[in-house]
């Protein structure tokens, strides 16, 4: 019963309102030459202005009793999250002693890992990362999980600027297939559309099938390329260069975005990926609270512009000395 109280406060302020309109309608009437002049008439469009006023007054109304009798105080927590609005962000960081090579940013000065962790630091500069928790896997000749839904940023960056993490590793040749199934297999029991994969490399080969399929729980795969496309360094015999045509690949069987970071951070189009959902639907997301808030912006924004239109266009006759002057001649 308490959730039908605004629009019952509603329709009685919209009855009561209706009923002054037409007092007030009765007296202008009796004044309408003196106040429109000889015609007697207002401009055409006043006709609606009982109604817009009796429809603003009736939703300010709502608006308020809304938020008075129905709707509960929010409190701010800027310490804790709702389990519903954890996002997950999967970092899969290729960790190959070819990550170690000088040839990245834009003057060419920095290794592919110092690059690769450039970009990671713009990225959490750029999206709400209180909301996030990261998960943390390094892949060289297979897939290990250095961190797990963890909120402590700091230790992302610890791991990404000063471990040389390919040590816990037996040397060979990267696998980043084992770190994408693995990344797959840890945001399997995560809600749907909560995970966001980023996976930075220097490139690797792609094996003509066996590529892992995202969970539901993926929203979006992101792989980022470090390390000069064009001129490569040597490294155990071989050039070492990004391979964009395999990683491009890897973005597109997987139905995912890859990007160039070797010099440029991620585009604003990549960073909105990872908020995405947010914006999705919001409409839906409005709780009475919202609609409460609109209802009142709307209909004290009306009520309040009224007069002003009234006073300058609600009339083309101007009365007093000058009318009287016109009169005259």
């Amino acid at each position: 019963m308490v959730d039908m109280i605004p629009e019952i406060i509603a329709i009685a302020v919209a009855l009561l309102a209706v009923l002054t309109e037409w007092v007030h309608a009765r007296r202008v009437r009796r004044l309408q030459r003196l106040a429109f002049g000889p015609s007697g008439r207002a401009a055409y469009w006043t006709w609606a202005v009982p109604w817009i006023r009796v429809a603003a007054i009736a939703i300010a109304s709502w608006g308020f009793a809304s938020l008075l009798w129905v709707v509960e105080a929010r409190v701010h927590n800027t310490g804790e999250v709702s389990e519903s609005d954890i996002k997950h962000l999967v970092l899969v960081v290729d960790v190959s002693p070819s990550m170690g090579l000088v040839d990245a940013g834009v003057d060419g000065k920095l290794t592919r890992r110092q690059r690769a962790s450039d970009v990671v630091e713009s990225l959490f500069n750029r999206i709400p990362m209180g909301q996030f928790r990261i998960t943390f896997i390094a892949v060289y000749t297979d897939a290990k999980p250095l961190l797990e839904d963890s909120s402590d940023h700091e230790v992302v960056r610890h791991m990404m600027e000063k471990m040389p993490m390919w040590h816990a590793f037996k040397a060979g040749k990267t696998k980043l297939i084992d770190g994408i199934e693995l990344a797959a297999k840890m945001a399997k029991g995560w809600n749907p559309g909560s995970a966001y994969v980023l996976m930075l490399t220097d490139g690797d080969s792609v094996p003509s099938a066996g590529m892992p399929r995202m969970p539901a729980s993926v929203a979006d795969f992101v792989i980022v390329g470090v390390g000069d496309a064009t001129n490569g360094k040597f490294l155990d015999g071989h050039q070492s260069r990004q391979d964009v045509n395999s990683l491009r690949q890897i973005a597109n069987r997987l139905h995912g975005h890859y990007h160039n970071g070797n010099q440029k951070q991620l585009t604003s189009q990549v960073v909105s990926l990872f908020s995405e959902s947010d914006n999705k639907d919001s409409i839906d997301k409005w709780t009475r609270r919202e609609w409460a808030l609109a209802a009142i912006l709307v209909g004290t924004s009306l009520f309040a512009l009224l007069p002003i239109l009234l006073h300058y266009f609600g009339t083309g006759f101007v009365g007093g000395t000058k009318y009287q002057k016109e009169q005259a001649f």
